[in-house]
């Protein structure tokens, strides 16, 4: 069996020296059972702790005990453990899909208020050939890489996914836990033939694709302070897709055809302005990419209000923590006439597409909104606010850039 690999992924990502909390998701079953124990047998001699996550989606009749056997199981092996719940409304269609993304969402969430920068997933190599029978299907799930950002935004903001079992089969995998004399939850719906990995799995997806590979990251590029991505006109496509996602703040990628028709007229050489994703895109000797705001007009660049001392993030673009005073974050589009001459004069040195999208802050400490207050677009409201711009570091994780949890 390739434990050495296990293990090899381990220590290629993980920091010797962190004493933060690493995250597993824990379901009970053979491949997060194994995974869990893999990962408290690397964790032991570092005295790191490891917090096992149980996700009830709350599917099944039986899940509830499910996650009170995964969390006592977890436990039990000398882990911290946490079950959490989806609570939300089930949809009717593309449930697996919704599934999985709230999974996600309250891993990511429950990771990062432990303090874990790492949440470690039990994807095995048979997931990896299950996702190309499901994709052969026309499902749109995609292939779990072996370290990338969370997938879910802005949830999984600072957090990365770590999968060291890529490399082994799940027939493997239970192989090893029987002859430890483990034994581990079955899920039902692994059985549904209703859901496209059920099927895959029923018809006996087994031999694993090949490796995937990867775009170096991109050797030259500019993200300013307002967000906005500078990239040549010979971008390739994954890391313009990035650059799409982390300059809008949207979640999802563009569609594969729109991608490559947008690469397409950048090899063109031609200049001109586009908009995908959430994105604008304009093209000249370079290419410029910010948030399109146009998307004001279609109930994009939302307003965001936070109580005294509350953290939120504005547009997916910007995090931004209150002060003393209520705050509310919206678009400088409409108002660049209400700042202060200084102000104004500050944003000469932004390129035009980039401002109206701009975050400013109004003070909600009274009966009427306060002063707008922009300053070198570090926000603040009586001193105490603060505001950090995600694109930078989103960006740099997309592309490779942030290949270690101890890589900043």
């Amino acid at each position: 069996m390739r434990l050495d690999q296990v293990r090899a992924a381990l220590d290629r990502r993980l920091d010797p020296a962190s004493r933060a909390p690493l995250a597993v998701g824990f379901s009970g079953g053979g491949d997060s059972l194994f995974l869990l124990k893999t990962v408290l047998d690397w964790a032991r001699p570092l005295d790191r702790p490891v917090l096992a996550l149980v996700v009830d989606h709350q599917l099944q009749p039986q899940s509830t005990a499910w996650t009170a056997e995964a969390v006592a199981k977890a436990r039990a092996l000398g882990a911290a453990a946490l079950g959490l719940t989806w609570t939300d409304r089930k949809p009717r269609t593309g449930l697996p899909a919704a599934a999985r993304r709230a999974r996600h969402a309250l891993l990511a969430t429950a990771a990062r208020e432990a303090g874990a920068r790492v949440m470690i997933l039990g994807h095995t190599a048979s997931d990896l050939a299950e996702g190309v029978a499901m994709r052969a299907e026309g499902s749109s799930v995609s292939n779990p890489r072996a370290w990338a950002p969370s997938p879910v935004w802005p949830e999984g903001r600072g957090l990365f996914v770590l999968r060291p079992l890529l490399a082994l089969t799940r027939a493997e995998i239970r192989e090893a836990l029987t002859r430890e004399g483990e034994t581990w939850l079955d899920d039902p719906a692994n059985l549904d033939l209703r859901y496209a990995r059920a099927r895959a799995r029923a018809a006996g997806a087994l031999a694993p694709p090949l490796p995937l590979r990867e775009a170096p990251p991109p050797e030259v590029f500019e993200i300013d302070p307002a967000g906005a991505i500078r990239l040549p006109r010979d971008v390739v496509p994954a890391h313009l897709a990035a650059a799409l996602l982390c300059a809008s703040g949207a979640e999802r990628p563009p569609r594969g055809d729109r991608l490559a028709r947008l690469v397409e007229r950048l090899r063109s050489g031609a200049r001109f302005t586009a908009t995908l994703a959430g994105a604008r895109i304009e093209a000249d000797q370079a290419v410029l990419i910010c948030r399109d705001a146009g998307e004001a007009a279609r109930g994009g660049l939302a307003r965001l209000d936070l109580a005294p001392g509350a953290c939120g993030v504005w547009d997916g673009r910007w995090e931004v923590v209150a002060g003393k005073t209520a705050l509310a974050v919206v678009a400088l589009r409409g108002r660049t006439s209400s700042l202060l001459a200084e102000q104004r004069a500050r944003l000469s040195a932004i390129a035009p597409a980039v401002r109206p999208s701009l975050p400013v802050l109004l003070s909600l400490d009274g009966d009427a909104p306060g002063e707008l207050v922009l300053d070198d677009l570090e926000l603040e409201a009586d001193g105490e606010a603060r505001v950090r711009s995600l694109v930078p570091d989103r960006f740099k994780a997309a592309v490779g850039l942030l290949d270690q949890e101890s890589v900043t």
